[in-house]
């Protein structure tokens, strides 16, 4: 497992007010997310102040993934702590904000995304019900149009059926931390190999995946925006014939496409 240790952390002058015991630590892993950081900020300040715990039991924690623009100025101007994490990695980031997690409960959430008003009130509920160990929002996409649509109708059966999802995804910390986090050797995938820990952790304790019933998040077409409405087909086509071939020129497609895209 991927190591959790070792990230320094700068906080806000406001966060010697955050009190001791949060309900959610939201963790966010952030590249050179200027441009779209500060509307999943601004997301999540309606979703706290809709919280029925209270705004104060929400923590934001920004794993700040060695950026080189204003990402971690834009996270502290906004109350968030901001861990900085140099390993180029998102599990790394991910993983280096939840280990200054101080809630009960992490949610990780990508930066380009925007959270649903009633995202905390939702997880509370099927976090209390005791039925799930690891659960997530589910997104809905920004933007749509028939190249987006046909790839959203062949990913969406994939998630049903492998019961795993995307969008806020939420579980105990005290399990997350029992699993040793994320797997930082991966540069992708990363987040499935985590589920899939999770729910063989909750199994023999009769938890498994859930949903909220609403409060997907949306997440950004930056990709589709960048490439093509219709690029993600055609991968996912070339993709069984990379898995094949030589795992550096793999390992350099995965780069330049989850990493140095910007």
């Amino acid at each position: 497992p991927g190591s959790m240790a070792g990230p320094a952390c700068r906080s806000h002058p406001t966060c010697a007010m955050t009190p001791p015991e949060p309900v959610f630590s939201v963790a966010i892993p952030a590249y050179n997310e200027a441009a779209l950081l500060p509307r999943l900020l601004a997301s999540i300040a309606v979703a706290r102040a809709r919280y029925a715990g209270g705004a104060e039991r929400v923590e934001v924690i920004v794993g700040n993934n060695a950026s080189t623009d204003a990402t971690a100025a834009i996270a502290l101007a906004q109350g968030c702590r901001v861990v900085e994490v140099a390993k180029r990695a998102i599990a790394a980031a991910r993983n280096g904000a939840a280990q200054a997690a101080r809630g009960e409960f992490l949610c990780f959430i990508d930066a380009d995304s925007i959270l649903h008003p009633d995202t905390f009130n939702q997880i509370e509920r099927v976090m209390r019900a005791g039925r799930c160990v690891v659960g997530a929002t589910g997104v809905k996409m920004e933007r749509m149009s028939p190249g987006i649509a046909l790839t959203w109708a062949v990913m969406v059966p994939m998630t049903r059926i492998m019961r795993m999802d995307t969008g806020v995804v939420f579980c105990r910390r005290a399990d997350f931390e029992a699993i040793g986090g994320y797997r930082e050797a991966m540069l992708v995938a990363e987040d499935v190999d985590m589920l899939v820990r999770l729910k063989r952790r909750g199994r023999p304790r009769g938890q498994g995946f859930r949903r909220t019933p609403g409060a997907r998040a949306i997440t950004s077409t930056r990709k589709f925006d960048r490439h093509g409405d219709w690029h993600h087909l055609r991968e996912m086509i070339l993709m069984p014939f990379r898995l094949i071939g030589p795992r550096a020129a793999l390992r350099r497609v995965v780069w330049n496409y989850w990493y140095e895209d910007r």
